[in-house]
């Protein structure tokens, strides 16, 4: 190839990749220079390189080495410079693109984009995000317990890191992360794109359940009726994406009794006392909400002491811990009675009332998915 075709390639490659054409010539003339040192030394003769000009025609491709403003333009060095002119060419345009493609998917980070499995290899799944040199990775830590991977399935994830390697941009993706619920939330629901409604806490155990809470900045604007939509429209294609994980959305409250009691959703809470110093809730239900409120291996009462923050034991209304009389010790300046109100009520019945038409559930377990050993006493929800 003419070293005057290759400018005109040069140009046009230049520009198709986005890179400066400019900076690729100044790259071109440090390895023309490189390329006469070595030349020289093969002929017996050291030169070094801060000695040498490299007069470069980006219109023509015409080039001259210069020693002292003197042309030294080794014989046949145009098919040299033809040759390092497009190895500095296909360098620069791999170093762009790797680039490019970090910059891009650093400012994704906490985003969610769309790949699809191109290699399941030893638990850990590739993904191809539509861009040179950029796959997305999800490590055993990232994915759903309960979820199979296959060889080009399309699936939503989210971005949680990006690091530069040798072999190109390599993408940490995630769809167990808690994060990656509420990123979902915020694409299919307009209020909290647009920050009228806020996802103010969200536990997960990826899979199963998650359980979230979600305040209005408009009174007029009822947030969770927002998240569930219209018949459970909105609610239900999160839960078809998480592949039928089920979702709880409760009303956040500044009254930390009445978070801690709708956080215990489905069960109806008659009674909660806080021990603010050790920051425990003593919680007490219907005797035969007890195990709704526990949920099914403790799921439940687990995932509210995560939500909340809060160390939670139940006890039914009817039978107390064994450490009943040492809780009904506590100051009562450290602790304050909170009861299940109609509103907190009236909510939940939104949310689990368009569910009713639907195959797939929005409401959380029945009690007789959630029965649990009815000898048990007590079980507390440490975090």
């Amino acid at each position: 190839m003419a070293i005057s075709e290759f400018s005109a390639a040069l140009n046009q490659v230049a520009t198709e990749r986005g890179i400066p054409v400019a900076s690729v010539l100044e790259s071109v003339k440090s390895a023309l220079a490189t390329a006469y040192k070595k030349d020289r030394k093969e002929n017996g003769e050291e030169v070094e390189i801060e000695a040498v000009d490299v007069d470069l025609d980006p219109d023509t491709g015409e080039v001259r080495i210069l020693r002292d403003g003197k042309d030294v333009t080794p014989a046949g060095f145009g098919r040299i410079a033809a040759q390092t002119a497009k190895q500095v060419i296909l360098q620069k345009i791999r170093e762009t693109e790797k680039e490019v493609v970090f910059d891009e998917f650093k400012s994704k980070i906490g985003t969610i984009v769309t790949g699809q499995v191109f290699r399941v290899d030893n638990g850990l799944v590739t993904l191809d995000l539509g861009k040179v040199h950029a796959n997305g990775i999800m490590p055993q830590s990232e994915q759903v317990p309960t979820e199979n991977y296959r060889i080009s399935q399309r699936l939503k994830v989210l971005v949680k890191d990006v690091r530069d390697n040798p072999k190109g941009t390599e993408i940490i993706v995630s769809r167990s992360d808690p994060d990656f619920v509420k990123k979902l939330f915020e694409q299919e629901v307009p209020e909290i794109a647009s920050g009228t409604v806020m996802i103010e806490a969200i536990a997960r155990e990826a899979g199963s359940r998650t359980k979230m809470a979600v305040s209005s900045r408009d009174e007029k604007i009822d947030p969770v009726g927002s998240c569930v939509g219209q018949k459970g429209v909105r609610v239900q294609s999160i839960i078809a994406e998480l592949f039928g994980e089920k979702i709880d959305i409760i009303p956040h409250s500044s009254t930390i009794e009445k978070f801690i009691a709708a956080a215990l959703s489905p069960a109806k809470v008659t009674e909660v006392e806080l021990d603010r110093e050790n920051t425990r809730a003593i919680v007490s239900v219907p005797e035969d909400q007890q195990s709704l409120a526990i949920g099914k291996e403790g799921q439940n009462a687990r995932l509210a002491n995560k939500l909340t923050r809060w160390k939670i034991d139940i006890k039914g209304a009817v039978g107390f811990f064994s450490d009943a009389a040492a809780s009904a010790q506590v100051d009562e300046k450290k602790h304050v009675v909170g009861v299940w109100d109609e509103a907190i009520r009236a909510t939940e019945e939104k949310m689990t009332k368009p569910t009713e038409e639907s195959e797939e559930k929005v409401e959380p377990e029945t009690a007789e998915e959630a029965e649990t050993d009815e000898t048990e006493e007590q079980v507390s929800s440490e975090s």
